[in-house]
């Protein structure tokens, strides 16, 4: 039996919770898989507000080189909310490849980076290979302040560098047969240990997919970059996915691969779990997580630990103008 536990106003939901709850459906470990989540999604928020243990080292993981050549896009430079402070977001993650909770910043810093190799195939006339060089250098950068919507109803505004997804597509010449894209992220058992004693029965490495006409949209991103640096580990450096009206787990963090298929992809957290983390996950008030409403978030802004304040959550976290018609 699956039990439910609705957490109080200053609790966070844990992303470990789903994913360990993800294994109740696993038989030969239900019991013990049921326990452990009970156990993972009791973690109180304090945890969480507590500052960095060592302010230097996470500074240090923050003060990347600059980006120099990088222009606002001036229809994405204004929101209407501040922008997370840099180092709240550069201590508050998700990157279930280094830890099942959000302080996985110092464990992260374990990432190889470079070099750095991506790797572009499937179904597509023109297959190519980027170093992370080439990620800077091919295609022009941009800067663009978008909202961030976590699954867990927590959001922040962060201010990305990079590249419109429809650049990389257009270079590819996806053949007339392809319907979707894949993005792999790296990994290694050794470098990579994911969230404890159960990672060995995730779906690894982890994997999430876009249909075609969502990776065309103009919103869809690659960030290389943030706050006018290179992009932080803790935030999946090299490159990254920034689909700024899906829940966050659909930006796939330190890609190596990107598939063009006909089929639609299997992802990781909608393997794990499909009741809670559909393959659309657009972000939808209306539409609550089994264990939790999603009418509105915690956006967490400023301050020298983690503060926030509750929004109403918009209907694909504001950007229905872009986007509504690809669901009509």
């Amino acid at each position: 039996m699956v039990l439910f536990r609705i957490a109080p106003d200053w609790q966070l939901p844990e992303r470990a919770a789903t994913s360990e709850a993800a294994y109740v459906n696993r038989r030969q470990f239900l019991r013990v898989i049921g326990a452990a989540g009970l156990t993972i999604a009791a973690g109180p928020l304090s945890s969480c507000r507590a500052k960095a243990t060592d302010t230097s080292t996470l500074e240090a993981s923050l003060d990347l080189p600059q980006v120099r050549r990088v222009s606002p896009n001036p229809e994405f430079a204004d929101l209407d909310r501040p922008l997370t402070d840099r180092l709240l977001a550069g201590q508050y993650n998700n990157y279930y490849e280094f830890g099942g909770t959000k302080s996985i910043w110092a464990k992260a810093q374990t990432l190889p980076t470079d070099p750095w190799t991506l790797t572009v195939g499937g179904l597509v006339k023109n297959p190519a290979t980027y170093d992370r060089d080439d990620l800077m250098q091919k295609f022009p950068l941009e800067e663009r302040l978008y909202r961030f919507r976590c699954v867990e109803a927590w959001s922040m505004a962060l201010p990305w560098l990079g590249f419109p997804m429809r650049l990389l597509l257009e270079a590819a010449e996806p053949l007339p047969e392809a319907q979707y894209v894949r993005f792999t992220s790296y990994y290694q058992a050794d470098i990579t240990p994911g969230p404890g004693v159960f990672s060995s029965f995730y779906p690894w490495p982890y994997t999430e997919a876009l249909r075609l006409d969502e990776m065309a949209n103009e919103l869809a991103f690659f960030a290389v970059g943030l706050y006018g640096r290179l992009l932080p580990k803790q935030h999946g450096a090299p490159i990254r996915a920034v689909i700024p009206w899906k829940y966050g787990f659909k930006g796939a963090k330190s890609i190596v691969g990107i598939e063009f298929t006909a089929e639609k992809p299997a992802t990781f957290w909608n393997t794990v779990q499909a009741n809670e983390y559909a393959f659309e996950s657009n972000v939808d008030p209306k539409v609550p997580h089994p264990r939790w409403s999603q009418s509105q978030e915690r956006f967490i802004s400023t301050g020298p630990d983690l503060s926030w304040e509750m929004r109403p959550t918009l209907p694909y976290n504001g950007y229905e103008s872009y986007v509504a018609g690809l669901y009509a």
